[in-house]
């Protein structure tokens, strides 16, 4: 598993733009910023909807006033669902709905999970992560529950 002081691997993350599909380069995307990522293991699953990303969104110009410049969620979920769940949800612009459709990102931090037993396939951890060029400041993995990934556990953190 990725650990505080690595940079992140390189992969390419997807979101649903005006224009279609979007890849997007780890590397281009954390390139010369701070920012918060969080993963879930899926969308539209109970504890993301109600209380992860509900979170980010009521702590976001608090995460923001200290130093965070783009605040990223990523599940491995296409970018389809990404999309239609950010709106659900009214992200606007606030948290960038990512999609790791095959897993790759995912499975190249060491963050996958196996939810074939509740008919999920293989997901994603729950983790948030405070990056700063790609490399990883702060980590926060919850095997059950939110409380080592939770915005205020970032906000906690900076």
């Amino acid at each position: 598993m990725i650990e505080v002081g690595q940079k992140l691997p390189e992969a390419t993350l997807y979101h649903r733009g005006e224009q279609g599909l979007n890849g997007c380069s780890v590397t281009e995307m954390t390139a010369a910023q701070r920012i918060v990522l969080f993963a879930v293991p899926g969308a539209f699953t109970p504890t993301c909807s109600d209380a992860h990303v509900p979170g980010f969104m009521v702590l976001n110009d608090a995460i923001r006033a200290k130093g965070i410049d783009n605040i990223f969620c990523v599940a491995v979920n296409d970018p389809f669902v990404m999309k239609f769940w950010g709106e659900h949800l009214n992200v606007g612009d606030a948290i960038r709905m990512i999609s790791d459709g095959n897993g790759m990102f995912t499975r190249a931090l060491g963050m996958e999970r196996d939810m074939s037993n509740g008919a999920m396939g293989i997901r994603s951890k729950r983790y948030a992560m405070i990056l700063n060029n790609g490399v990883v400041e702060w980590l926060g993995v919850d095997e059950s529950g939110l409380a080592n990934s939770s915005a205020e556990a970032v906000l906690g953190a900076l």
